[in-house]
């Protein structure tokens, strides 16, 4: 009666859920053991041997199916985490709001969750729920039934089973699948009021698969979507790298923008962008974000510093404007700028030290590009933030802020040889002698007669 009553709380299409899971057996579909990490493999067979469900569940599912490689493996079974634990010496339990065990092989790590009632139960203290409806602890185990309605959209809710290598699927996540749909399970306005972030991830994974959000999900997600407000600023962090740094950056900007979400990471860029003169600031992220994506797929590295110091630029550049014509120099100018943005930025978004001061760095170095004296030219290409500093030189250039002529000159000072550097500085334009404050002291006597 306890299931039969949750299940009647939750709103869903009649389509997608059924009493019974659909069971699709080992000829009926693509996954291969092959394809499966040996270290998920190595989890999942201990599991099963030692009398415990055992099932790959998720993502990596999903995946396989659509004939991608996984990023990862996850494993759902029966067992405790206390139990799991105690099976694998190289795990260790994490986590408050959801407890999971982390089983370590070398640099890949294998999480385990164990079956989960569905939230917002009162009748179970394990259940923690705010006054808005978020889920602050959700420790209550279930069955697999119960595990497979609480996730949150019907194509991360399948089930390989090891013991027959099956796939279990009780949302109707196979034919969302098929159909490229990405439908959340069950009502979405309580579902996004128990995790927000959930928002994010529908923008996240519409970009990554190329699939359509479902009309009553997405319909759900601009009306709540200021409840991202309630998620902490060092959540959120985590949420932007894996929205920007995952490959689809172009993508899934465009969906954040779509369902309004954009704004509730960083409101001065999107308020930015709304007023954005030749297209110049939209053009900036987008080639940006382009290059992101690039880099990733080649194999290069992408640090978070980059990425937030192109979200922010543009908000940066127009209160310097402000404070330059307010008076204030143009170093100063940019400092207040910079001090300013990043003080109501991490209000939404947290930004670690070791990131923000990079970040910084780069707009600092970008006026000095203007000068081009040999001794400035050569001090400037030595600064360990130079090439960080020169991309986003080439990025705003490309975009019509600066003068191509600027970043080209900058080009050929770095591929070029001493000979080749000598004659572009050379032909540089010259510098305006800056006048220093005073009078000069006349040698033997007093300056003034």
């Amino acid at each position: 009666m306890a299931l039969q009553r949750r299940q009647q709380e939750f709103t869903v299409p009649a389509h997608s859920f059924q009493s019974d899971p659909t069971i699709i057996p080992r000829p009926e579909h693509n996954i291969s053991r092959s394809l499966i990490s040996s270290a998920a493999l190595k989890v999942l067979y201990r599991l099963h041997e030692e009398g415990f469900q055992a099932y790959l569940v998720g993502g990596g599912v999903r995946d396989l199916l659509l004939g991608r490689q996984p990023k990862d493996f996850d494993v759902a079974t029966d067992a405790t985490p206390e139990e799991v634990h105690a099976l694998f010496r190289n795990s260790r339990v994490i986590g408050r709001r959801f407890r999971l065990v982390h089983v370590r092989f070398g640099q890949e790590i294998i999480e385990v969750s164990t079956f989960r009632a569905m939230a917002g139960e009162d009748d179970h203290p394990g259940h923690y729920v705010d006054e808005s409806g978020r889920i602050l602890r959700d420790n209550v185990f279930g069955s697999m039934q119960e595990d497979a309605f609480r996730r949150d959209f019907t194509v991360n809710a399948l089930y390989y089973n090891i013991a027959d290598f099956s796939v279990v699927d009780y949302v109707g996540g196979v034919a969302d699948l098929r159909a490229g749909l990405l439908r959340l399970i069950g009502d979405p306005e309580k579902r996004f009021r128990e995790d927000p972030v959930r928002m994010l991830r529908a923008a996240r994974f519409s970009a990554k698969l190329g699939f359509r959000i479902e009309e009553h999900t997405a319909a759900a997600i601009p009306r709540l979507a200021p409840l991202m407000a309630d998620i902490p600023p060092a959540r959120l962090f985590e949420e932007v790298l894996k929205l920007f740094l995952a490959g689809h950056a172009v993508q899934t900007f465009e969906e954040l923008l779509r369902h309004d979400l954009f704004r509730q990471l960083f409101p001065m860029t999107e308020e930015a962008l709304a007023q954005e003169r030749n297209d110049f600031p939209l053009n900036f992220v987008a080639r940006a974000l382009e290059n992101t994506d690039k880099r990733i797929r080649e194999g290069r590295p992408v640090t978070p510093f980059f990425l937030f110091a192109v979200l922010l630029w543009e908000p940066v550049r127009q209160r310097m404007a402000k404070f330059e014509s307010q008076g204030a120099p143009p170093a100063e100018a940019l400092r207040l700028a910079a001090d300013e943005v990043c003080a109501r930025q991490l209000d939404k978004v947290a930004l670690p030290r070791r990131f923000s001061a990079p970040m910084r760095e780069i707009w600092q170095l970008q006026p000095r590009f203007e000068h081009r004296t040999a001794k400035r030219a050569y001090r400037l290409m030595a600064h360990p933030r130079f090439r960080a500093a020169y991309d986003f030189l080439v990025l705003r250039a490309g975009s019509g802020e600066a003068d191509p002529e600027l970043a080209d000159f900058w080009t050929k000072m770095q591929e070029g040889d001493a000979t080749t550097q000598q004659a572009l500085l050379s032909t540089a334009p010259a510098e305006k002698k800056r006048r220093r404050g005073g009078r000069r002291r006349r040698k033997g006597g007093n300056a003034s007669t």
